[in-house]
């Protein structure tokens, strides 16, 4: 696929991402924290600037803060017929409205109805008061 032909509204989004696994950014704050303590309980290891500044970047960015509030997020997005990519936008920017969350992300229009957005982006917002 070329990158004309690359359209993240009609999820064609490159070949190089057909198979990847998409993390939301609260997810992947998971991973690197994790990774950080192991690294930094050794006091021979060195952390390097890119490592920090990834990790700085996806809790700053993370909607869900606690390791429950990010299962239950994934949890609630699975529950939909969802791309990856479509599942990550939505977790990463928890879009208010159903309008907001077309406008984000258009090709769910195509997989959801309205009810059903409604009902995903309601959950999220619950997940989101009590995190």
């Amino acid at each position: 696929m070329s990158r004309e032909d690359e359209n993240a509204a009609e999820l064609k989004i490159g070949d190089e991402f057909s198979k990847a696994k998409c993390l939301m950014n609260c997810e992947v704050a998971l991973i690197l924290e994790h990774k950080y303590k192991q690294i930094s309980d050794d006091p021979t290891n060195q952390i390097s600037q890119v490592f920090e500044k990834s990790l700085q970047y996806v809790k700053l960015f993370s909607r869900y803060k606690n390791p429950d509030a990010v299962r239950q997020a994934r949890e609630i997005l699975n529950r939909y017929p969802l791309a990856g990519f479509e599942l990550c936008v939505v977790g990463n920017l928890c879009p208010g409205t159903i309008e907001e969350g077309i406008a984000i992300v258009p090709s769910i229009k195509g997989r959801l109805d309205e009810e059903a957005i409604e009902k995903m982006l309601s959950d999220l917002s619950l997940i989101m008061k009590f995190d």
